[in-house]
């Protein structure tokens, strides 16, 4: 029997639940079923070019039509339609026309595309000491430490001088080379063990080998490895070294999404942040038949960046996009700013998992934790939440309730101690329409590393999510 306190917790505390605890057999399966897709999805988008061209692989198999072409049709939208929009190959806008007119407003749910990586220097190219190497300059926030004695595959496109694309994807197969940024060894590490973390491996030292034998033909030449990789380079996609100033060459951890744990209840991988977001939202915006209102799916380039440039969130091809929309809908486009302020989002972002061996960095009444399901995040920022949306406690309560209703396992987190740091998302873009607007996504461990970490449970979870935002009539 329980006591009056016990009774009077049980109706007044909240307890977290565990994902696992709330399946069956079948749930289990069907979590482990879903992860697998994941992991293919992102063993093939190491790069924002190359998770879009997955995504729109998956979008057209499932009847999305590209907006150019409806235009051509000259046929209004009518609810089921589905519909997408490329911008530069770099940033995607999707979706399913609901029941309700579109002037109404939208149900919208943005991720990014982009993760942290190393893009080459348009002159990356030189020789020292019979070694060629590649200089890079690092996107996004990472901890430049990480990035030394691994493993590196070369992804990308360059331009050549008469306009022609060349495809690079390389060190990703067993039988290909890949490439790496040496580190100094322990044994004459006394000076860079005396500099501060940070600084142990500086942007300029991020330097990455690419080759050591010299060109055959002629002994004199003075830089002979750099001219045999040029040489390689021209024999196996004709490439000149004028042509690295046209390419966007990136670098990422070279590897397969792999299994972690006895269990295999995590996935370790390049890249969670934030395609585990994009993954998900495509998933389920594929199996919307005719939502209630307008579902929308945007996926940006750049978040890591601050959201600029023309395919970032800050720039104004999503309003490009809902013009169309509008016009291709019968609406008057004047309604836009009507229509997105009605319109009520989901900023689909990673938080922070707390992590038992650096719980110093977090405040764990505040902080998510893996396979505690999708986490709701009230605000960003940092410190004194500077750039940061926070969301309004109506739209956060009709998220809540939805959720509750539809049993989803869902936390609240914010990211990390008050004073510790602190990060961004697009929910603040999102924001200056006059949209609500939530960040909700799965917790990660070691975010922005080589190998992040998530929970499966918590990634199907946030699929389902989604799915309960887009299929909702309630708000």
């Amino acid at each position: 029997m329980k006591s009056i306190g016990e009774e009077l917790a049980q109706k007044l505390s909240r307890n977290p639940k565990r994902v696992w605890d709330s399946l069956d057999k079948d749930g289990k399966e069907q979590i482990f079923s879903f992860a697998d897709g994941y992991k293919k999805f992102l063993n093939q988008a190491k790069t924002e070019r190359q998770a879009l061209k997955e995504i729109k692989r998956e979008l057209q198999a499932h009847g999305f039509v590209s907006l150019m072409e409806i235009e051509k049709e000259g046929i209004p939208l009518s609810p089921g339609r589905r519909w997408y929009f490329i911008n530069r190959n770099k940033a995607l806008v999707a979706g399913v026309m609901g029941r309700e007119p579109v002037e109404k407003g939208l149900r919208l749910i943005g991720a990014h595309l982009d993760t942290p990586r190393l893009d080459l220097k348009p002159n990356p190219l030189y020789e020292s000491h019979g070694m060629a190497f590649f200089k890079t300059h690092y996107y996004g926030g990472i901890k430049k430490y990480q990035w030394t004695a691994l493993p590196l595959a070369l992804h990308g496109v360059v331009i050549k001088e008469d306009g022609e694309k060349i495809e690079i994807s390389l060190g990703e197969k067993e039988d290909e080379p890949v490439f790496t940024i040496t580190d100094l060894l322990p044994h004459l590490s006394k000076d860079q063990l005396e500099r501060k973390l940070k600084e142990g491996i500086a942007g300029e030292e991020l330097n990455v080998l690419v080759g050591s034998i010299p060109f055959a033909e002629d002994r004199e030449f003075k830089e002979r490895v750099k001219l045999a990789v040029l040489q390689l380079l021209h024999r196996r996609y004709g490439l000149k070294e004028e042509d690295f100033i046209s390419a966007e060459l990136e670098l990422v951890p070279a590897g397969r999404a792999r299994d972690v744990g006895f269990d295999r209840s995590l996935i370790g991988a390049y890249g969670h942040d934030d395609r585990v977001c994009v993954y998900t939202a495509v998933k389920a915006i594929t199996q919307l038949e005719k939502p209630y209102h307008t579902a929308v799916v945007v996926l940006a380039d750049k978040e890591e960046v601050g959201s600029a440039g023309n395919t970032g969130m800050r720039s104004r091809f999503f309003e490009h996009v809902i013009l169309d929309l509008l016009r291709l809908s019968g609406f008057s486009t004047d309604k836009i700013m009507a229509v997105l302020y009605r319109t009520k989002a989901l900023s689909a972002d990673v938080n922070a998992a707390e992590d038992p061996t650096w719980q110093e960095a977090f405040d764990k009444l505040n902080s998510a934790r893996l396979g505690q399901g999708v986490v709701l995040t009230k605000y960003t920022g940092a410190r004194g939440k500077y750039n940061t949306n926070d969301a309004h406690a109506e739209f956060l309560g009709e998220i809540r309730r939805l959720f509750n209703q539809k049993g989803i396992v869902w936390q609240t987190g914010e990211l990390g101690k008050v004073d510790q740091g602190g990060g961004g998302t697009i929910a603040q873009f999102l924001a200056d329409y006059g949209m609500d607007v939530l960040d909700c996504g799965p917790p990660v461990l070691s975010m922005h590393s080589p190998m992040e970490i998530v929970s499966k449970a918590d990634v199907y979870m946030t699929y389902k999510a989604y799915q309960v935002f887009w299929d909702s009539s309630t708000f």
